[in-house]
């Protein structure tokens, strides 16, 4: 009859199985023999006849888990989440920023849950899921060890004319070291960039000289700009002949700034407009971009050496919180708050290379 624990039976189906049982044990069969035949145990029967023939089941009152959110507590991350500063991050950015401030509400994946529940979930860019490719030569474990740099186009007043924005990254810390907004592409200006760059962070020749990477445009390869990196003792680096993504972290914050809510998607009115736009979206980048690639440090924290004390704060937000509600972590550990110590450009590149070159031992 169907007496598996998690379906219902009818009150109809249990008096018919009960006659039915009745009229059996009557011609002298067994009792739980014929419970057998119906699929049913001799206790179910028991219960049937005591409790009566209505399933009690969908009226049984279940306990709260002890980890479920309050309606207050639900509602104060719903408030979070719509105030000016947080709604246009998504949870992964908003949980860290209010552990350095000392504050956990939840996880990100109950953000994420609650947000999901009452229709808040979205994206708000135009970008598609990114697609991770990397290959790899350099590796550095501080900042100002490897810098990268590239050009990009940004587009002028009318069709056709366009800006050229000249940035260099730093491979460790993901900071804007420098950059510039020209009307060309040339070695020249790129040799000014660098003498620019070195000066803002005061940059020495050290017995382990500082890499610059780039790809393989003519301004990367241009007499001006190799011999103004001899001079300031910088090591010149390259990408590969038609290999278009050994430089991605240059790519990746060229596609940041163009898809920005604010980006002017129909154009700069002016050169001195491009290099304002940019000199905020600069700012911001540094001092306020939770970069997802540095666990949510900004990159000035990273390169200023503040990342070890604020993961030690927000492990401590963690850790208190837990010790005060152990429900809601369950037996799991806090999340871990670090970075790994050397960061490569292209990573798995490097590793098959050192697979190939220990196979060839």
């Amino acid at each position: 009859m169907g007496g598996r624990r998690g379906r219902l039976i009818s009150a109809s189906d249990r008096e018919l199985a009960i006659q039915l049982i009745k009229e059996a044990v009557q011609a002298r069969a067994r009792e739980f023999k014929a419970c057998e035949e119906l699929g049913i145990s001799q206790r179910t029967l028991k219960r049937w006849k005591k409790s009566g023939l209505e399933d009690q089941r969908p009226y049984a009152k279940h306990p709260e888990p002890k980890s479920k959110l309050s309606e207050e507590e639900v509602q104060v991350i719903l408030d979070i989440t719509n105030e000016k500063e947080f709604q246009s991050l998504p949870p992964s950015q908003i949980v860290p920023i209010l552990a350095d401030r000392g504050v956990y509400l939840a996880s990100e994946s109950t953000f994420y849950r609650v947000l999901r529940k009452y229709g808040r979930q979205y994206h708000p860019g135009r970008s598609n899921k990114p697609v991770r490719k990397q290959l790899s030569t350099h590796v550095a474990d501080g900042p100002n060890q490897i810098w990268m740099w590239d050009i990009t186009w940004l587009p002028g007043p009318v069709k056709g004319m366009y800006y050229y924005l000249y940035l260099i990254l730093d491979l460790y810390s993901c900071k804007v070291i420098a950059w510039e907004i020209w009307l060309e592409e040339s070695a020249e200006n790129a040799s000014q960039l660098v003498r620019r760059a070195v000066l803002a962070e005061n940059i020495g020749k050290k017995e382990q000289p500082l890499v610059l990477h780039s790809d393989n445009g003519s301004p990367m390869k241009g007499a001006t700009l190799l011999e103004t990196l001899y001079f300031l003792g910088i090591k010149p680096s390259r990408s590969r002949p038609r290999v278009s993504n050994d430089n991605p972290y240059a790519e990746s914050i060229f596609r940041t700034c163009k898809y920005c809510p604010n980006y002017p998607l129909k154009g700069f009115g002016s050169l001195e407009e491009a290099r304002s736009w940019t000199l905020t979206f600069v700012r911001w980048y540094n001092n306020d971009h939770r970069h997802s690639g540095l666990n949510f440090l900004t990159p000035a924290q990273r390169h200023n050496g503040e990342d070890q004390a604020i993961f030690e704060q927000r492990t401590k937000v963690y850790e208190d919180f837990k010790a005060a509600h152990p429900e809601r972590w369950k037996g799991r550990k806090t999340r871990d708050w670090s970075l790994n110590k050397e960061v490569w450009l292209n990573p798995e590149h490097q590793v098959a290379d050192s697979q190939t070159e220990a196979n060839s031992l």
